[in-house]
């Protein structure tokens, strides 16, 4: 008896929360009319919100993913003193709001040592298409990190070990071995960190602004529409950031198995 009570009300919490979830998913795919949300689709606005999110974002996962092949390989296969303050400090982006990490980022780009170094070489970050990219990569590297350390920790090191006996160097052993056996891990993480670049907000806002037209990426065009009362525009950005997310999902989730997180 206790038992099935035990499993009802499991059952009944993760039906509850699923069904709640769906609604509220549905609540916003089914409520704008179809021309209004073809028209908002259309519109030059949008258009260039896309592009530009696409642009940003693809861009952001290459530097991304070489970010994260490089940190997860080191934390996976290497040893040194301070190997778990390094994990912690690689995932704390994660725990961050953010609008905190797009704080620290302003910060760092904008008033401090390194800041001034980059505008004397003629760089300007902040308020720059560029900033999106600094934002994305700050936001999104952290939980591709996670997935490439997990994915070479799956890894036995003697594969590495039997390729450097038969002749192979260390680089070699990795791009010939190691890298060809995680690249299902590999694209893994970059589904997840374009899913990610594509959604940044809070980070974007604080470090690039919320241009109009300029630093406008698809989350900026629902929260401007949205100040604006704009919902039609609101909600079109909103289902094709949905889209984007189910897709960066469902592949995801079909590489799971061979991903070890």
């Amino acid at each position: 008896m206790g038992n099935r009570i035990f499993r009802a009300a499991l059952g009944g919490v993760t039906v509850l929360f699923s069904g709640l979830l769906i609604w509220s998913i549905l609540s916003l795919v089914l409520m704008p009319e179809r021309a209004e949300v073809v028209e908002s689709a259309l519109s030059e606005e949008m258009i260039y919100s896309v592009k530009l999110s696409l642009l940003t974002s693809l861009l952001s996962v290459f530097i991304v993913m070489i970010l994260a092949v490089s940190v997860g390989y080191v934390l996976a296969r290497f040893h040194f003193p301070g190997h778990h303050l390094l994990r912690t400090i690689v995932d704390l982006p994660m725990a961050f709001p953010e609008l905190v990490l797009g704080l620290c980022l302003l910060l760092l780009f904008g008033h401090g040592p390194f800041g001034d170094w980059l505008k004397g070489m003629g760089i300007h970050v902040v308020f720059s298409k560029w900033a999106i990219v600094v934002a994305q990569v700050f936001t999104a590297a952290p939980y591709a990190i996670r997935v490439v350390y997990g994915t070479f920790r799956g890894i036995s090191t003697r594969y590495e070990l039997v390729a450097r006996s038969l002749g192979c160097n260390q680089l070699k052993a990795f791009y010939r071995v190691s890298v060809p056996m995680a690249k299902g891990g590999l694209f893994a993480a970059a589904v997840i960190a374009f899913a990610r670049c594509m959604g940044c907000f809070g980070t974007v806002l604080i470090l690039a602004g919320g241009t109009r037209m300029y630093t406008e990426t698809l989350p900026i065009t629902l929260y401007l529409n949205i100040s604006y009362g704009n919902l039609a525009m609101a909600m079109t950005s909103g289902i094709i950031l949905i889209t984007i997310s189910l897709g960066a999902i469902i592949v995801f989730e079909l590489l799971n198995k061979e991903v070890v997180l």
